[in-house]
């Protein structure tokens, strides 16, 4: 339908035609700067029934009014009735930021894409539709300069070289780069950024890296050798070459920064290196956005680049190096505090005098600050299985401005694909071994409801479901409900592993979509995960990558033998959320297969493999986590009978890891390579091995036991009730006055305890607990003091219930049936009266 129509100007707006008749309506078009802040947008009737209007209140905003026009015919129907009877209320952006990042891995699966006019051209016109207004292009994070050894593929690490040539820096040069691949790569560069302006996209560089050589190795099989520049000349001449670039690509609209040790500059003098290349950008002729990535930035580093002029913005990771639930950790690891060790010149303040900035939003959220705070949402726990779930992309546009922040970025699916030199096998970048399913050098096209969830549900987290039921409906028909609950449950599975039993934070280890196994027993430690755990560095003691509102196994074992239970979330209650959002899944996608117009097209195939293939891994994981508070319930009982039916659980659980094998066997390659660690690549028919041995020492273990006929200690019940046995109101007021008594009340039965666990919106704090009063008939209060109101953060807390007689406790407010809600309280600081 969409090619019968043709465009041509009507006065104010645009003539909208259908060639096959004579029916004409008129879209008309105005800027009105009173509808709203940016990027605001309205489609309203016209002043006769041939017309429609768009009123955007910035050039932005009418994009997007005449963009969601286009949409609905590309994908509605009759093209003039679509347009005429096009209405939409006013529309305002909830998230301010809205960007993806892509990020350049391997010379041989990305200089395709970048070079290519075509795909730039394709995919931002996606990008656009769907609202999304920040596109950050990075070089550079194929690796971390500081400390890996044996690099290869240095192509755009440092990336100045690459791209320009600097006059006072003549000698400077690639080895094995032409002048003209040079002029190339300027070139793709320019037209990325001048595409993506055009589209009213920001256009981000990421300069991941600043060294030339790496630090830990001599690297002599470097396939980009860069000639002709000593390290003490590196901040100079990446100052000079700053001023170059931006000139030559006079679109590119800010600057990201690694600052820390892993991008090669050793800290203890980094100040002064960061100041010189900075220095670069003060005579560029237009403001610039320098983000500096968080993690270990200080205040000297902030000043350094406030220094430029530019709007500095500091981007923390949202879930570590992983991909979690909407809400924000409400606590990060214990050991992720401060660190005394002033000696390491290398990495001493990220590692440090400054640790917790590393996998969260740190003390940045300060309500003083003279810098913007964006989130970026690591791609370690999914690379390349689709997951797109609305009520998670809706949480995302609820949560990403906590704090006053401006707003997300996602890493994007297939970042990292051939990252280190793995991408060098001739395989195809979205990993496909069938030849029907693979969609070569536009390999985003699979992902593009997922870019159609992330944009649109950040810019309005209550958007209509026909936004993307239309979309679904075009390419599955009959089938688009299903699809869409399918890929919802299936959506939400391996953001909950990450945030339950992470055995790193690093993404380069933790890999859940293909998991290197971490083992139960204890008589069979892996070494994989050793360095980012606490001793003794047993799975039962793995920290949730929020130990504030979930425990680990050993924890949970305890608590049951005690009869007092935390009222964290329990590995119980995952495993049961697991097997429910497994089975929805499963339901759904079968319906779908039923009532597909055609199941085994690719589009249908690419949505059902990887659909399975998530609801099997939740599988693998409820089996795992079963089976390690099993061992530990043996460990602390002398029961064999615990492990017995954890074993039984871990069986079934690794029953399922094989069907995963035999399901994607023929469609995935047999490497599915992110790097060169073996945590980074392989399959899972690799890590089956790896389980069988698990259980075969847990196997071996209960045998030990069962031969010694050991007394047990204890028959503690796994079923202690984990769900609220009572309701309990809380609503908070949305302010408090600093400087003034915060009191927080809440409505429970007689037979409640309620404890306050209340911080700052800190990560570096740990929470306070005051206990409630009960005051009258089923009401509680508790008063937050005038001291701890006085500063300059908001206040966050939750509620620990426990009913006395049942012997259970829980959060308040806790998780609702999306696990997309935020499960804390957070009241932001008024104006202060003194």
């Amino acid at each position: 339908m969409t090619q019968q129509l043709q465009l041509r100007g009507v006065g104010a707006g645009t003539g909208v035609v259908d060639a096959n008749s004579s029916e004409t309506v008129v879209v008309r078009l105005r800027i009105d700067d009173a509808l709203g802040g940016a990027e605001t947008f309205l489609i309203e009737p016209g002043r006769t029934t041939r017309e429609v209007m768009v009123r955007g209140a910035d050039a932005r905003g009418v994009a997007y009014g005449l963009s969601e026009l286009a949409d609905r015919v590309r994908y509605g129907g009759d093209p003039i009735d679509t347009i005429r009877t096009a209405r939409a209320e006013v529309r305002s952006p909830a998230v301010p930021m809205r960007g993806v990042l892509r990020s350049f891995s391997s010379d041989v699966l990305d200089l395709p894409w970048l070079l290519d006019r075509d795909f730039w051209t394709t995919y931002l016109d996606e990008l656009a539709t769907h609202r999304i207004n920040r596109l950050h292009l990075a070089f550079g994070m194929q690796y971390n300069f500081s400390h890996d050894t044996d690099v290869r593929d240095n192509y755009l690490c440092f990336a100045y070289p690459f791209l320009v040539e600097v006059p006072q820096w003549q000698n400077v040069g690639v080895t094995g780069l032409s002048d003209a691949e040079r002029a190339h790569n300027l070139a793709a560069l320019r037209f990325a950024a001048e595409e993506a302006a055009r589209r009213g996209i920001h256009f981000q560089l990421g300069l991941w890296n600043h060294a030339v050589r790496p630090e830990l190795a001599d690297s002599p099989d470097l396939r980009y050798p860069i000639t002709g520049l000593a390290d003490q000349d590196i901040a100079e001449y990446s100052a000079a070459a700053l001023g170059v670039l931006l000139r030559e690509c006079p679109a590119i609209a800010g600057l990201t920064f690694r600052v820390h040790y892993e991008g090669g500059i050793p800290e203890a003098g980094r100040v002064a290196f960061w100041r010189t290349v900075m220095g670069g950008l003060r005579d560029v002729d237009r403001e610039l956005d320098i983000d500096l990535h968080a993690k270990g930035v200080d205040r000297d580093l902030i000043e350094t680049a406030a220094g430029t002029g530019g709007r500095v913005i500091l981007s923390a990771k949202y879930w570590a190096e992983h991909q979690g639930l909407p809400y924000h950790q409400a606590a990060i690891r214990p050991h992720e505090t401060v660190r005394d060790d002033a000696g390491d010149e290398l990495r001493g303040v990220t590692q440090n005098a400054r640790r917790f900035t590393r996998y969260g939003y740190a003390d940045f959220l300060r309500g003083d600050r003279e810098f913007d705070v964006l989130f970026r949402v690591w791609p370690g726990t999914q690379r390349f299985l689709l997951w797109a779930d609305p009520e998670l992309f809706a949480g995302y546009g609820r949560m990403s401005t906590i704090g006053g922040a401006t707003g997300v970025e996602l890493c994007e699916p297939l970042t990292f694909r051939g990252r280190k030199d793995s991408g060098r096998t001739g395989e195809a970048r979205d990993l496909y071994a069938d030849p029907r399913l693979t969609l070569g050098r536009a390999d985003w096209e699979k992902y593009a409801y997922a870019y159609r969830l992330w944009g649109r549900l950040l810019f309005d987290p209550d958007a209509e479901r026909e936004s993307w039921l239309r979309y679904l409906r075009a390419h599955f028909g009959t089938a688009a409900e299903h699809v869409e609950q399918a890929l919802s449950a299936a959506g939400k599975i391996l953001p909950l592993v990450t945030v339950t039993g992470p055995a790193s934070a690093s993404n380069n280890f933790f890999w859940p979509e293909v998991f290197t196994d971490h083992p139960i027993a204890h008589g069979a430690m892996s070494k994989a995960y050793a360095w980012d755990l606490v001793p003794p560095r047993t799975w039962g003691t793995i920290s949730p990558l929020d130990p504030a509102l979930f425990e680990c196994a050993d924890d949970y074992a305890r608590g049951l033998i005690d009869g007092h239970p935390s009222g964290r979330y329990t590995p119980d209650q995952v495993v049961s959320w697991l097997h429910r959002l497994a089975d929805r899944a499963e339901a759904a996608i079968e319906a779908a297969r039923d009532t597909a117009p055609d199941p085994d097209a690719p589009a249908f195939r690419r949505v059902e493999v990887d659909v399975r293939a998530q609801s099997l891994l939740g599988r693998f994981f409820a089996g795992k986590f079963s089976a390690g508070v099993g061992y530990a319930l043996f460990q602390l009982t002398d029961d064999p009978q615990h492990l017995l039916d954890g074993i039984d659980r871990y069986r079934r659980g690794r029953s399922a890891l094989a069907d995963l094998v035999a399901i994607t066997r023929e469609v995935y390659v047999s490497d599915l390579a992110f790097g060169k660690r073996p945590t980074e690549h392989g399959h899972w028919s690799d890590r089956l091995r790896q389980v069988d041995d698990d259980l075969a020492e847990l196997t071996r273990e209960v045998s030990t036991a069962q031969e010694h006929d050991r007394t047990v200690r204890f028959h503690p019940s796994r079923h202690t009730p984990q769900v609220p046995t009572a309701r309990i109101r809380c609503t908070p007021s949305p302010h408090f006055t600093p400087g003034r008594p915060l009191a927080i009340e809440a409505y429970a039965p007689a037979s409640i305890e309620l404890t306050v666990h209340v911080r700052h919106l800190d990560q570096a704090e740990q929470y306070r607990e005051i206990p409630m009063r009960a005051v009258a008939r089923d009401q509680h209060t508790a008063q937050v003091p005038a001291q701890f109101t006085d500063g300059p953060y908001d206040i966050q807390f939750y509620l620990l219930a426990r009913d006395r007689d049942e012997r259970a406790a829980w959060i308040v407010p806790g998780f609702d049936e999306s696990l997309a809600n935020q499960p804390y309280f957070v009241i932001a600081a008024g104006i202060s009266t003194s």
